[in-house]
């Protein structure tokens, strides 16, 4: 069986570019370095690294590898650290992905607080309110807005709850007229979130009480809360909002809710994560930091 060790080299040495530079990271010798890939190129029959005197590059067989340990050994270090004790202190870096505004706005106050009683724990965060591959791309987790495609392999967990409120700006309405049906808002303009080139529609309810999804004529399409926000401020039709969007332009009196009796069930907050049996005290310690801000 190869030495783990020999794989963490490996990995260090791929992701670098250097033999020099895995030496540096693993507090080794470049001659270390270079044997121990030797070592595990021989165990495996297979050359991981195409070298010339100044660079090394690694191979297709190289590439399949790197993808396939590299998270291995992530897995195995997060279980050896939550077996030893659920207790320790977290270490290590914490990689998350988050929707632009409410990331800003909600969960930057949170990981302040966060990193500041844990400082053994670094984070990378990444601002997106696209729907991002959360294993794929090597996520400890992900805060994502309202239950949509969720992939079977992640665990969701509810963190908090946000109201959705119809809205445009006075001067919208003062110029189109204010909707008093679910009928009549199918005559406005209407501006909609896009995701991969897909128009997501409102969700409403009906008079029934009912829950329902509804599309209008819509110009303008955006994939960011803030600009779908900041286009509704601007005139340019009905948008569809959550709370943490929607309360400070509304308090302000540029934007007007309507048709709140409208209005669907709360929209989920989630906390996404990868399914795993054994999860590191550092994602586990700010999920619980998560639900006890009730953001």
């Amino acid at each position: 069986m190869t030495d783990l060790n020999v794989l963490r080299i490996f990995i260090a040495a791929a992701e670098l570019g250097s033999f020099s530079a895995a030496a540096v990271r693993l507090k080794l010798t470049r001659s270390a370095v270079a044997k121990a890939i030797a070592r595990l190129e021989q165990s495996t029959d297979t050359r991981l690294f195409q070298r010339t005197t100044r660079t090394i590059v690694l191979t297709d067989e190289g590439r399949i590898l790197l993808e396939r340990c590299a998270k291995t050994i992530e897995y195995l270090e997060d279980s050896l650290e939550d077996m030893s004790s659920r207790r320790n202190e977290p270490r290590g870096i914490l990689r998350m992905t988050l929707p632009s505004a409410f990331g800003r706005s909600e969960v930057m106050p949170v990981l302040s607080k966060y990193l500041h009683r844990w400082p053994r724990v670094d984070a990378e965060v990444s601002f997106s309110d696209r729907t991002i591959d959360l294993i794929a791309d090597g996520f400890d987790l992900a805060v994502r807005l309202g239950g949509y495609n969720i992939n079977e392999d992640l665990v969701s967990r509810v963190i908090a709850r946000q109201r959705l409120s119809l809205c445009a700006s006075p001067s919208y309405l003062e110029e189109n007229g204010i909707p008093r049906t679910l009928a009549e808002i199918k005559q406005h303009q209407g501006i909609h979130f896009s995701q991969h080139g897909k128009l997501l529609p409102w969700q409403l309810r009906n008079d029934r009480g009912e829950e329902i999804q509804m599309e209008t004529s819509c110009r303008v399409r955006f994939d960011a809360g803030e600009a779908l926000r900041d286009a509704a401020v601007a005139g340019f039709g009905i948008a569809q909002l959550p709370e943490f969007l929607l309360r400070k332009a509304v308090e302000d009196g540029r934007l007007v809710r309507i048709l709140e009796e409208s209005e669907p069930e709360w929209m989920p907050v989630l906390v996404l994560y990868p399914t795993r049996k054994f999860m590191s005290p550092k994602v586990r310690l700010f999920i619980d930091s998560l639900v006890e801000a009730k953001i």
